[in-house]
């Protein structure tokens, strides 16, 4: 057996020049970063002027490229290192959104800049948030850009509802609420505000109090409301479901009677509730000869339920008004009117003055000649028995 080492492989072969034009240009924000500065620098801090500048570099700088490097310097006067602070090593300039004035003309110029939250001081996220309300309100952002606030510890450090209120306070001096609402709304941000706050602080009172003592009342306001319409989906889908399991009656008037006094509930309201799970909870037959005898057989089973929160001449306009909407929005129903407000009646659910009331002035205009007609013969009848019953407590008198 042979001592000699053996010789390590090796490669061989033709080694090929690289072309100029296919090696990639190295990346080099810092060399960007001085070019920008440097025109920015002696440009001065004319708007005009800058934008004059930023569009003819565009040609000859990779704006794309270095699109990050460009937002620190318009942002923050320069290039970000790791954690937010500003790069000691770095020429810095003047014109960026930090070291402007803090007023709303000086934010409409700055608005064609793009928003970021970094962890900057309390006037720079001023500034940012009321950037960020000018280019919500111009639609120049979505407000999903809403849930970069939710970040937890922004949220803990108070950091969040600060930038909030700024932001809120500027989109609302160019829109009104219900413009904030619909864009809101839009991204499904309406019903998270409440998570500006920390989970022990997270309730419709304490979001109402900060904001309206910051002079947002009607920011507060409608919280409030998509607060409660939140509360009055979850009551109804739970009314669905216990009517659904064939729970007692009583049991689901206590439930009711418990969510009013919680989430301070009209009677009006929970009618109006009541009423549409009552109605949801049965799947109807398609054939309008049949659905009127169904119809009347489930109100029957659930009138108990619908009398125990009409105890107010308002509540029972109310449901009246529901049945109408209903009966017209579905049109089976159209010739089942008479026959579940005669049902109602019988069952003390709809009293004579009510049904009165509806049928002279309080009806709508959906269905109003169809059910007013309907509603004709069963209508002199009661005027009939109401003059009957006052000739009898004459001659009795």
């Amino acid at each position: 057996m042979s001592n000699q080492r053996q010789q390590k492989p090796t490669l061989t072969g033709q080694r090929f020049k690289t072309r100029k034009r296919d090696e990639k240009e190295r990346f080099d924000p810092s060399q960007f970063q001085e070019s920008i500065v440097q025109g920015l620098n002696q440009t001065g801090t004319d708007l005009d002027a800058v934008a004059k500048f930023l569009d003819a570099s565009g040609a000859k700088l990779d704006y794309r490229r270095y699109a990050e490097t460009l937002f620190d310097i318009l942002v923050a006067g320069g290039m970000l290192a790791p954690g937010g602070t500003l790069s000691d090593d770095v020429t810095c300039t003047d014109f960026c959104l930090f070291k402007a004035q803090e007023d709303m003309e000086t934010m409409q110029a700055y608005a064609q800049l793009l928003l970021f939250l970094k962890g900057f001081t309390e006037s720079e996220r001023n500034k940012l948030a009321m950037l960020t309300g000018i280019l919500l309100a111009n639609g120049n952002l979505s407000a999903s850009i809403l849930s970069s606030l939710f970040n937890e510890n922004l949220v803990k450090e108070g950091v969040s509802a600060c930038f909030a209120v700024k932001l809120f306070k500027s989109w609302l001096s160019e829109k009104d609420i219900n413009s904030v609402a619909a864009s809101l709304r839009k991204v499904g941000m309406d019903n998270r505000l409440m998570e500006l706050f920390p989970a022990n602080k997270r309730s419709c009172e304490h979001f109402s109090k900060y904001f309206t003592d910051a002079g947002l009342k009607e920011l507060s306001d409608f919280a409030r409301n998509q607060q409660s319409i939140g509360a009055r989906k979850e009551l109804q889908k739970e009314l669905q479901d216990q009517m659904s399991r064939g729970d007692p009656l009583k049991d689901i008037i206590a439930y009711v009677r418990e969510e009013i006094k919680k989430n301070n509930i009209s009677e009006q309201t929970m009618i109006g509730l009541i009423w549409s799970s009552v109605m949801s909870s049965v799947e109807w037959n398609k054939k309008e000869e049949l659905v009127t005898e169904q119809a009347i057989k489930h109100l029957k089973q659930y009138s108990p339920l619908l009398k125990a929160f009409t105890s107010q001449g308002l509540s029972e306009l109310t449901l009246l008004l529901k049945i109408q909407e209903y009966c017209y929005d579905n049109i089976h129903f159209m010739k089942a009117f008479q026959k579940i407000v005669v049902l109602l009646y019988k069952a003390d659910v709809l009293s004579e003055e009510a049904i009165l009331k509806w049928y002279n002035e309080a009806h709508v205009a959906k269905g109003k000649s169809v059910f007013l007609e309907q509603m004709k013969k069963f209508v002199e009848w009661l005027k009939n028995a109401e003059e009957e019953s006052e000739s009898e407590e004459e001659e009795a008198d």
